[in-house]
């Protein structure tokens, strides 16, 4: 489709060198049946310019491209109503190119706020000279938590400050509604207890929904957009929000094991195989259960969890199986995972996902 749209915007800036020609006589143009000026016929030739430059940077994937194009749609618009008769037509590609433009720049505005947030998270964040985690950081945990830990490979390595993930999978949004393929980015601040999550969604055949979800300072925000320009969610900052944005870090602690060790979490064995944990920031707390096989490998997570972010969203059973694992830069975590909900009228699986790539203690620069 980028071919596409690339060939839509070279035609189109070919298609204003004709009013240029047209203008200064350089060759007969019949389709043209309507005098240009010189002047006019300048106007036409720097349009062409604009829509040149806009292909150009479009396919050198410039994320600005859509500015060029937008001020190009505009001039080329006002030409096509001035010499209506004659290039009428001309405005079925200025309205392709519009709403392509107008999609670009809806992800141009997410990903500024997606880069901006998460500077924030790890402002002031140390990823050089970090403590070891050893045997003593372990004494109170319960022993089949001590057994994860040493499953997991944790121990004589740093501990885990930062972490950058990308996930594959699909989901889905009702009980029997269409699988919808996704891929997403994720990053934590496990000192803050704090994360940014991004998705693009394969909604439809070429429209995409694009989303954010968000932890910070024990708040959650939540952020879905169809073609990057329509809201279809946009919770946050309410006590259910917050709460389910919790849950979830608490759960995804899976994939950094050593965040296990902070002290804003705290852990009370139930039985030989499964402890209780409570995640507490800024005097908030969750909690859920860890589920471990008998050699101390993570089975599955669960915990009770608004179910949406709305005032009347109920407290439902929110379940996390591990269904493999891998090993990333030496440490074991399960790294596909299918999430249920289990609700009075049935289990509703709506996401299975994949951990592709995982990094520790690394920081991307934003600037």
């Amino acid at each position: 489709m980028k071919f596409v749209f690339g060939f839509v915007l070279l035609l189109h800036a070919l298609i204003h060198l004709l009013g240029f020609a047209k203008a200064f006589q350089l060759t007969e143009i019949t389709q043209l049946t309507q005098n240009i000026s010189k002047p006019i016929g300048m106007l036409w030739l720097f349009t062409a310019i604009l829509f040149f430059i806009s292909v150009t940077i479009f396919l050198l994937k410039k994320d600005w491209w859509f500015v060029v194009a937008l001020i190009a749609v505009i001039i080329s618009q006002i030409l096509i109503i001035v010499f209506w008769k004659d290039a009428k037509y001309g405005t079925i590609a200025n309205s392709i190119i519009l709403l392509v433009s107008m999609i670009a720049y809806g992800n141009y505005q997410f990903n500024k706020m997606v880069k901006q947030e998460t500077s924030q998270i790890f402002q002031n964040i140390q990823v050089k000279n970090l403590p070891i985690t050893s045997e003593n950081d372990m004494n109170h945990l319960p022993e089949i938590v001590k057994k994860w830990m040493q499953n997991s490979g944790v121990l004589g390595k740093e501990k885990m400050v930062s972490v950058h993930l990308i996930q594959i999978g699909k989901m889905r949004t009702r009980p029997k509604g269409k699988w919808m393929s996704f891929t997403a980015n994720q990053h934590f601040n496990t000192h803050t207890s704090a994360f940014i999550w991004t998705t693009k969604v394969k909604a439809m055949p070429m429209i995409q929904m694009i989303g954010r979800d968000k932890l910070y300072n024990g708040e959650g925000e939540m952020l879905i957009k169809l073609a990057a320009l329509i809201p279809v969610v946009d919770e946050g900052k309410n006590d259910k929000m917050n709460q389910g944005a919790m849950i979830r870090y608490l759960a995804e602690t899976c994939w950094f094991p050593s965040a296990a060790l902070n002290d804003n979490i705290t852990w009370k064995s139930i039985n030989d195989t499964s402890a209780r944990a409570t995640l507490t920031i800024n005097n908030k707390s969750v909690s859920g259960i860890f589920t471990f096989s008998d050699e101390g490998n993570l089975m599955s997570f669960e915990a009770q969890r608004y179910y949406g972010g709305k005032n009347d969203s109920k407290l439902e059973k929110w379940y996390v199986e591990m269904l493999s694992y891998k090993d990333f830069d030496g440490i074991t975590i399960p790294n596909k995972s299918s999430v249920t909900w289990k609700l009075n009228d049935g289990d509703f699986n709506w996401l299975q996902l994949e951990i592709i790539d995982l990094e520790f203690n690394t920081l991307v620069n934003f600037e």
